[in-house]
């Protein structure tokens, strides 16, 4: 009697108050019971496919919203919830994690790690989280700044918190960290202002160091950690330590139950013009590689490298997936996975055989790989070495990190594919200059009229397209693609209803049948959505769940402005017949831009130069902004006045807006300035413009200001 008692006041607590631990046994049971959302990819395996199918083709339009949950925000929303026990968690901006009722969208608790604001010039696209591990009845989440915490579950308490970075160097935070065997794995980013990359795994239960995983060597003269250190600096040249290296593990980490076996995908180079990292050559080991290390230890095990001396921004740090496929007429235990570089690489994940590697979108790098030796065959010229080179895929990728999904009742792969190229000018080594806090590349975009003719040719020849691609591995092949209106587009997830959901830059959240592609349902969002969705169940009723909202690294580069405003960042909740309405959206008031500077047409173009420099990333490319953060050319009055104050003295930096002392002095604030400022005149005048012809002046205004963006050093860590 006594235990029944207990269990209903239990019951009347709330749906938290029930939460069983997250064990082995219950992960593995996760891959037939789709109740739970207990990993970054639902389960070990990452698949990101649910084995629910209440939902399905056949009733997909009949999905209506079921709940909202605002977050107050507009910064970045790129998190993957949690869901377990009838509870989702989710993370947000500066790192904070919310707790839902996942039926109602109620809130249960917030935790704040009070991030300092100072922090976001170590994220290089946004203060932004990709979501949390969860094992027993922990949680655990990565900070900006570094700190890896672990959370109670029920009610959001900090059980312990430990700095994984030195915070003296430009390192951060924005993954998911993942947990296997009571211990929490977590990398970091950070490689283009200058780190060496590694990977670390904590004690879920003390929050103690277990073990440490560098991927690139360290300067020989300190000694190396182990054996693959000393491995690795056989491929490397030069004084490389000195520039960091690059290498960070700052998305994909995955645990095999089945092999016992840890993949952790390795990063780009730093800087990404091997000519200056690594002089003479080299395959600069472990760059853009899948590394495989014993859980326990970090011992190294084996690994596959993709880009050998990679010198294009490209990283495996992109979505690995662990499936079962057949191969040459016997089953295979495989890592799928589609990272920047525009291959599908299918590797065995015994051993890191490549079996196989096809382009999914346009390549020009390299024209296919050698499968004697597992190594690309570069296209030469396209290292830009000498001559400026137009290279397919641009540094964004031809898939970043938008997750993507494995359906195991289709056998296809869903890709959030990206069709674009950027044009690479080297900045020879002795011109370059290592710039701590920024970004360091190696490449630079020339604003004379040869660069721009270059430009525009290539342009005309191929502009950016995006697609839903589903791939077929074992034909090494797409089996349909659906094209997009935008370009930066959101992840997906597969179920067994025959349905892969997915968000849109143009502010759509859309149903399409798995095996052909065709479109069955959508609902209008207000904003573009760049997470992975999740799918669940309660009280018997299954959901469809998804974080809603701009930023991040490819939104606010590229610029994206809805018409009547920019509501706060959601994440929202749909279940078939449900009724409930989104509020309508904000009205925005744009203040009139201030009188013009005195400048002379060289001023400006220098204020352009250096705003694409170092504000682009955050505010847009020719400061055509996305909403998440104040775009530039309407800013009230009070930022104008304080200009200078904010750039070189830090004035907004406990807000999270750096400064740019280091790098900027008043004469070029004020050619920034007024640049910005004409602008926000040439904006005006657009707005001012009435019917068919403001419409064609913006939307030429805006390919162009995207266009320009792919001209902009950018990552997306």
């Amino acid at each position: 009697m006594r235990k029944i008692l207990l269990l209903c006041l239990l019951a009347a607590l709330g749906p938290a108050s029930l939460a069983a631990p997250v064990t082995p046994e219950r992960m593995l049971q996760a891959e037939t019971n789709g109740d739970h959302w207990l990993s970054h990819g639902r389960t070990w395996s990452e698949q990101r496919f649910s084995p629910l199918d209440q939902i399905k083709d056949g009733n997909a339009a009949e999905l209506g919203l079921a709940w909202y949950f605002e977050t107050n925000t507009k910064l970045g929303l790129e998190t993957t919830p949690l869901v377990i026990d009838g509870v989702l968690y989710f993370t947000g901006a500066w790192s904070t994690a919310w707790a839902l009722d996942a039926k109602t969208g109620e809130l249960l608790w917030k935790h704040d790690p009070e991030v300092p604001r100072e922090a976001s010039i170590k994220a290089c696209c946004g203060v932004v989280n990709r979501g949390m591990a969860a094992w027993g009845n922990r949680l655990f989440l990565g900070t900006i700044d570094g700190r890896l915490i672990a959370l109670d579950r029920d009610t959001g308490e900090q059980l312990w918190s430990q700095q994984t970075t030195d915070p003296n160097e430009p390192y951060s935070i924005t993954g998911a960290p993942r947990a296997a065997k009571g211990l929490v794995f977590i990398g970091n980013g950070g490689s283009e202002f200058g780190t060496r990359g590694y990977v670390s795994a904590y004690d879920a239960e003390t929050g103690l160091l277990v073990w440490r995983f560098h991927t690139i060597p360290g300067n020989p003269a300190d000694g190396f950690e182990n054996e693959a250190m000393a491995m690795a600096a056989e491929t490397w040249n030069g004084e490389w330590w000195k520039y960091g290296g690059g290498g960070t593990v700052w998305d994909s980490i995955v645990y095999d139950a089945e092999l016992d076996q840890l993949y952790i995908g390795v990063g780009n180079g730093a800087p990404h013009n091997r000519r200056i990292r690594s002089p003479g050559g080299g395959d600069n080991l472990f760059l853009t590689s899948i590394v495989a290390l014993d859980p326990d230890s970090g011992e190294y095990l084996w690994h596959y490298q993709q880009v050998p001396g990679e010198a294009w921004d490209y990283t495996a740090t992109q979505q690995m997936i662990l499936a079962e496929i057949p191969w040459e007429g016997q089953p295979r235990k495989v890592i799928l996975q589609a990272p920047k570089a525009g291959f599908v690489y299918v590797v065995d994940r015994e051993n890191g055989e490549l079996l196989s590697a096809e382009p999914f979108t346009t390549v020009t790098w390299a024209s296919h790989y050698d499968m004697e030796t597992g190594r690309p065959v570069e296209v030469e010229g396209q290292d830009y070495d000498g001559e400026p080179a137009w290279v397919y895929p641009s540094p964004i990728g031809g898939h970043n990190w938008h997750p993507m999904a494995w359906s195991p009742d289709t056998g296809l792969l869903y890709i959030p594919e990206l069709d674009m190229g950027m044009l690479f000018d080297e900045i020879l080594p002795v011109d370059y200059k290592h710039l701590k806090r920024h970004f360091n590349t190696g490449y630079d975009i020339s604003s004379d009229a040869q660069s721009s003719q270059r430009f525009t040719q290539a342009m005309l020849k191929h502009l950016p397209k995006a697609h839903l691609l589903a791939w077929d591995p074992v034909k090494q092949a797409p089996a349909w693609k659906l094209p997009h209106p935008n370009i930066h587009n959101g992840g997906v997830l597969a179920t067994a209803g025959n349905l892969v959901f997915q968000g849109t830059s143009d502010g759509r959240f859309i149903a399409v049948r798995a095996d052909d592609g065709e479109v069955l349902w959508t609902f209008p969002t207000q904003t573009s959505t760049m997470a992975g969705p999740v799918t669940y169940r309660v009280d018997g009723e299954q959901y469809v769940a998804v974080a809603v909202g701009r930023g991040g690294a490819l939104n606010m580069a590229m610029g994206k402005g809805f018409p009547v405003g920019n509501p706060n960042n959601r994440i929202m909740a749909f279940k078939l017949g449900g009724n409930a309405t989104l509020p309508p959206m904000p009205v925005v008031e744009v203040p009139p831009p201030p009188p013009r500077m005195e400048a002379t047409d060289e001023e400006l173009q220098r204020g352009r130069e250096l705003f694409n420099r170092y504000c682009s990333r955050c505010h847009g490319a020719d400061a055509v902004g996305d909403g998440s953060i104040p775009d530039m050319r309407r800013l009230d009055p009070v930022w104008h006045e304080n200009f200078e104050a904010i750039l070189l003295e830090g004035l907004m930096e406990k807000a999270g807006m750096p400064r740019f002392d280091d790098v900027l002095d008043k004469q070029d604030v004020r050619n920034i300035h007024a640049w910005i400022i004409e602008r926000a005149h040439e904006d005006q005048a657009l707005r001012e413009e009435s019917g068919w012809l403001a419409s064609i002046r913006q939307k030429a205004t805006d390919t162009i200001a995207r266009a320009t963006a792919w001209l902009i050093r950018v990552t997306t860590e």
